[in-house]
């Protein structure tokens, strides 16, 4: 023990650390999921569905069995015999079968694994195999779907996986497979200025870099697995339930993800190696080609028909939004991301008279799930469109017309939640200041002409959800960190790592986040929907605060005082009585006796809601917390070839408090910069339920070249009063309100508003012409 007269801790939470991972990456040595060390595996291939809807008659696998190098040929029928209606997974309904029984429902399905000794040999023989058909008439466009039959499911079983989705109801005899409404007020009752517009957003592809991957085997009576997810709980589960056995006996481990944006959530490969490798007592591994990512899930393509009034004021007085999500073959968790998106899209304004109809709809193409955003950027797209067109129809600037209309802190949402910590209007000012919105500018240059457009978005995080976090302390003062969020490139483990190290007054490098691992890290929910932030950072602050104080306590008992006296510092633990003070290492070998030794400490977050009323959608508590953002740009229309190019973005998100301000920065340029994919480029396009686009040979993505002249990320600090430290999420504030920014902006370049997304030269020009 040694006397002090003075402490200093250690700034963490607000610091610009460098990322954990940054320098592994860019040396190339960071192992990714494929990277990893497993046991040596067998290759799996799959043989999938050339027709959309079908009847399978009949499958000849002869071929394939005798191909060289392979192994085991599996069909879909084989395995349902085997599991029964277990094979049927899914996180809303039990619906999708990791290989096709009785019949396929989109081009593209698997409905036969070949395994084999190499990749090639898998491949080459899967082709090999035959099968026959008899056609079903099939249902590719959403509206001709939600009339009526032909139907692409039978019958619907719900899965009960999740809290918020634990009201869904078995349901046969039509395609839309969960309706949300939100009703307040009457729409129809009033009068004044209205807009009206039917709006589209296609289906995109994720296009992360890392292709997803798995591998499983058999441990004995243990199922083991290793894959590209973003919820090892969820797949240890799901996968326990497939095979009837219990959670102790499945591991599900991960790794730093190479990108995902909700293409590695929920059931995408994991159930196939597992019933493979289980069933054939096989080591197997599965790696899609980019092709065949492009067939395992999608952003739900959208259709809205929607309406806003105003009254002789200026203020919007009413808001109407018929909703139609195109979920695929598959419903995934499109019945989240219907509700979660219905309840917002009115928008971020009062609006007394509300009708909200948001529909998930089956349709015999890819199935569609979560993606960057979860389905609010579709209804964005509509109500931002809205908004400016009727401010503009009132002659009024469109930032002061959004600017009457605002919610703020304290008011009700349209679906009865009151608004905290969502600073919409200091978003939308800091993004139009930052462009210059005022300023006089040059309207035509030759065939050039020039706009400004603003957007606001408002999203409400994922509610309930669960979190847990283990902190083990070592003797030496160092720590590890036990949680299951997956950093796959949003910084999760350098944010948690801060969190923890603010609390435990330790430094940069001194806390380390332990890969996912079921076997060794607690339960979380999800990595997804910028929840981790503030619902793992709450656990781990608890957690490193119960650690905080077990040292507190020794380190009164050590001193003989109260623990009320205690107070832990950078330099250890100091008694204010006696100002004698001994460090973590100190601390703990004199309690244990020994080096090397741990001490642990562990904390649950759980979140709750007040489910929403299902005859109108509203709730007192439908969320944790909302998210605010805002979109600014200046940019070019070129009236001869129809080309946008953007001069100036700014975006700005409310994070609550900004655990590390260079990565909040990156999270709301990354998720602006895909939103320049979506509003000028994204769209998977199908022809009879045929993707022709599935390659990065003919899917556009936006190139170095496409960004903007400029572009200038806005931090907005407006606390959580439960936030860890104040903070929120942001890695889907930006995306939200980007496309309809930009159609904002041509549509006050041009004088065209456009309706269908992307903004294509080719859809630009054509609006031109039809303007003319």
């Amino acid at each position: 023990m040694t006397t002090v007269e003075s402490r200093s801790s250690v700034a963490a939470v607000g610091e610009r650390w460098a990322r954990v991972d940054g320098r592994a990456k860019v040396r190339g040595e960071l192992r990714y999921a494929a990277d990893q060390p497993v046991r040596p595996c067998l290759d799996v291939a799959v043989h999938r569905s050339t027709r959309p809807h079908a009847k399978i008659t009949a499958i000849d696998t002869s071929k394939a069995l005798a191909a060289e190098g392979v192994v085991a040929v599996v069909t879909g029928e084989d395995l349902y015999a085997e599991f029964g209606d277990r094979l049927m997974t899914g996180p809303a309904f039990s619906d999708q079968p990791c290989l096709a029984h009785l019949k396929v429902r989109y081009v593209g399905e698997p409905i036969a694994a070949v395994i084999a000794h190499g990749a090639k040999q898998a491949r080459e023989a899967a082709e090999l195999i035959e099968v026959s058909y008899d056609e079903l008439e099939p249902v590719h466009d959403v509206d001709k779907a939600v009339q009526g039959a032909p139907y692409v499911h039978d019958e619907l079983k719900p899965s009960i996986v999740f809290g918020d989705l634990k009201h869904l109801r078995g349901i046969r005899d039509t395609n839309v497979n969960y309706e949300y409404n939100l009703r307040k007020g009457d729409p129809s009752s009033v009068s004044g200025t209205t807009v009206s517009y039917d709006f589209w957003c296609p289906p995109t592809h994720h296009v992360p870099i890392e292709l997803p991957y798995a591998a499983a085997w058999c441990e004995g009576e243990r199922l083991e697995l290793m894959a590209t997810t973003q919820t090892p709980s969820y797949v240890r589960q799901s996968l326990a339930d497939l095979l009837d056995l219990p959670l102790n006996r499945v591991r599900v481990r991960t790794a730093p993800l190479g990108g995902s944006f909700g293409a590695k959530m929920y059931d995408r490969l994991e159930p196939l190696v597992a019933a493979l490798a289980w069933t054939q007592k096989l080591p197997v591994k599965i790696t899609a080609t980019r092709e065949e990512a492009f067939l395992l899930t999608t952003r739900h393509g959208c259709a809205v028909a929607g309406s806003m009034t105003a009254d002789e004021n200026g203020m919007i007085v009413a808001s109407t939004s018929d909703v139609r999500y195109d979920t695929g073959a598959y419903a995934d968790v499109g019945p989240r991301i219907t509700a979660k998106s219905g309840l917002v899209a009115p928008g971020p304004y009062k609006v007394e008279n509300v009708r909200v109809r948001s529909r998930c709809v089956y349709t015999n193409k890819p199935s569609a799930g979560p993606f960057r955003g979860f389905g609010v950027p579709q209804v964005t797209w509509a109500h931002e469109s809205l908004a400016d067109e009727l401010a503009r129809q009132l002659g009024e600037d469109p930032v002061e017309f959004r600017r009457r209309n605002m919610l703020r802190e304290g008011d009700i949402a349209p679906v009865g939640t009151p608004m905290h910590s969502a600073d919409f209007l200091g978003s939308m000012d800091a993004v139009t200041e930052a462009i210059e919105w005022g300023s006089p500018f040059v309207k035509q240059e030759g065939t050039l002409v020039r706009g400004r457009g603003v957007a606001v978005g408002v999203k409400a995080v994922l509610t309930p959800t669960i979190s847990n976090a283990v902190v083990q302390l070592n003797q030496d003062g160092s720590a590890s960190l036990l949680i299951s969020t997956i950093d796959m490139g949003q910084g999760s483990d350098t944010i948690m790592a801060q969190i923890a190290a603010e609390v435990l007054c330790l430094g940069e490098g001194d806390v380390r986040v332990v890969q996912a691992d079921t076997d060794v890290t607690p339960y979380d929910t999800i990595t997804a929907g910028s929840r981790s932030t503030y619902h793992t950072g709450n656990a781990v602050r608890l957690a490193a605060e119960n650690m905080r104080d077990k040292l507190v306590e020794l380190a009164a008992e050590r001193f003989g005082v109260e623990a009320t006296d205690i107070k832990l510092t950078s330099d250890g633990l100091v008694s204010a009585q006696t100002q004698e003070t001994v460090s973590v290492s100190e601390l703990l070998h004199g309690h244990f006796g020994a080096r090397g030794t741990t001490l642990t400490a562990e904390a649950n977050f759980s979140t709750s809601w007040q489910p929403y009323d299902h005859e109108n959608g509203l709730s007192p508590r439908v969320t944790e917390h909302w998210f605010a953002g805002a979109a600014a740009v200046q940019l070019t229309v070129d009236t001869a070839t129809g080309r946008i190019h953007i001069e100036h973005l700014a975006v700005a998100g409310d994070v609550g408090r900004a655990i590390n301000p260079a990565m909040v920065e990156q999270q709301l340029s990354g998720a602006a910069i895909m939103g320049i994919g979506h509003a000028l480029f994204d769209q998977m396009v199908f022809d009879e339920g045929q993707i022709v686009n599935g390659t990065l040979l003919d899917y556009q993505l936006p190139s170095i070249k496409d960004m903007p002249d400029k572009l200038t990320p806005i931090i907005i600090e407006s606390p959580h009063r439960t936030g860890p430290f104040g903070a929120k999420g942001v890695g889907e504030t930006t995306i939200i309100p980007l496309a309809p920014a930009i159609a904002n902006a041509v549509r006050d370049a041009t004088g065209v508003r456009i309706t269908t997304l992307p903004l294509t030269p080719e859809r630009v020009l054509t609006a031109l012409e039809e303007q003319s």
